[in-house]
């Protein structure tokens, strides 16, 4: 039994390197469904406004609690509260940001007129400006 030959080992299949990001996609996949980013967020927000998400999310739970201590079905929908509250807040932004005075575009043609000398135009412009039609 001195002339034993070991049995030949099977080679760990090789590991590909990471490949555009994936791994890092994956790690942050993996945390998303573990909430830590709905655990840091729910940490950084005061208490008047975590109840302002708990009711939003139709949840009636302490405000003073952890996230962790909440059911999956709990934290989905203060997850959805949070998104939904963050839509609506991005929406008034683009809005205010995109906002115009109705009256500015019949400005801008009676400023066209008076550049172009076109006084009775002008004036005009500024009458449906002054009764407030736009």
């Amino acid at each position: 039994m001195t002339n034993v030959t070991p049995l030949p080992a099977r080679q760990a299949p090789s590991v590909q390197p990471d490949r555009g990001g994936f791994g890092e996609l994956r790690a942050e996949l993996h945390s998303r469904a573990a909430d830590q980013d709905l655990v840091e967020v729910w940490a950084e927000l005061p208490f008047a406004e975590r109840r302002l998400v708990l009711k939003s999310a139709g949840l009636s739970v302490d405000a003073t609690q952890q996230i962790s201590q909440l059911t999956k079905p709990e934290r989905a929908a203060v997850r959805a509260a949070i998104h939904r509250m963050s839509d609506y807040a991005s929406g008034l932004k683009d809005q205010l940001r995109n906002r115009k005075h109705p009256s500015a575009e019949l400005a801008s043609h009676a400023r066209q007129a008076l550049a172009e000398g076109n006084t009775k135009a002008a004036l005009h412009w500024l009458s449906l400006i002054e009764k407030g039609v736009a």
